[in-house]
Order: structure tokens, then sequence, then C-alpha cells
């Protein structure tokens, strides 16, 4: 018995529907605006706070249909990527952002060294206590103005598809 995600434009709120059966074509209306039609979401990262143990913070979501593009782009370039190009292995992860992901400060640093060619042991060897301490990826919040990356709120109410 599945639980679907939707997202509402209109109120920046992503929604939880559970289905008695599995229905991928069913798109709900938005039960706090009740006119504008829901977008279906795909939860693909679950973020570690740095609070608690056992909590975790918001989901990052991204358009489905999106992440499904990329990937199979990025599956297409790495096999014929050569392990030993750094510049390659960039445009690789360049290809995320696409996806609507972006990276935290210290990781767009890693990237943009290794477009330049440099060694990427050597970036890893420099920059381990940056990157380990950063949150990787930023939501890119479109429809929103440029510079302010704004999460969605996330509705705790299970509602019935």
């Amino acid at each position: 018995m599945p639980i679907y995600e939707f997202y509402c434009h209109q109120c920046n709120t992503v929604y939880n529907f559970f289905s008695k059966t599995a229905n991928t074509t069913k798109i709900p209306t938005c039960p706090q605006c009740k006119r504008i039609k829901l977008k279906r979401q795909m939860s693909v990262f679950a973020n570690p706070s740095k609070g608690k143990e056992g909590q975790e913070s918001d989901e990052l979501r991204v358009d489905p249909s999106v992440l499904e593009k990329t990937m199979a782009t990025l599956a297409n370039e790495a096999e014929k990527m050569k392990e030993d190009d750094p510049r390659a292995a960039a445009r690789l992860m360049r290809q995320l952002s696409k996806a609507g992901i972006n990276f935290g400060p210290g990781m767009e640093e890693a990237i943009s060294r290794l477009e330049k060619g440099e060694d990427p042991e050597q970036i890893e060897a420099e920059m381990a206590d940056v990157l380990e301490n950063e949150e990787p990826f930023i939501l890119q919040a479109s429809a929103k103005p440029k510079g302010k990356k704004i999460r969605p709120r996330v509705d705790d109410t299970l509602y019935d598809l």
C-alpha cells in the first residue's frame, strides 16, 4: 500500500497521499488551495540532521522525469569516461545540476578544481575537512526568486488518494 508525495507550487507544500493500490495516474488537488492540481514528487535523498541521533531533516526532492533523464545521461557518459580524466568526472557532477541539485560551496570548489584538471586525490586530501562538514547538496528552488533556496513545507497529514 504505497504512499505518494505531491507538491503544490501555490502554497509551497509537499503532501502525502495513501493509496490502497498502486496508482501512478491519479493526481489529487491541493488539500489547502482546493483548486490547484498537485505535481508528483520523488524523494531522492534523506539528509541526516546534525542534531539528535535518529532524527532526519527534510528530504531533498526533484522532478522524477528530470532525474530519470539526467541519470540516463550520467550512465551513458560514465561508460565512455576515462577514469584518469578529472575533467570528465567534473562534467558528470555538473549533470546533477540539470536535475535541480546544486552543490555546497566546498563541493563547488572541488568540482571547479577538477574542471581545471587538478589531481582528484590532492583535492580530496586538501579539502577533506571542508567536504565532511558541509551539506553537499542544495535543492534548487524553482519558481522562487534567484539567490533564495526555500525548502517546501511538509504537511504531516496522510490524505487518501
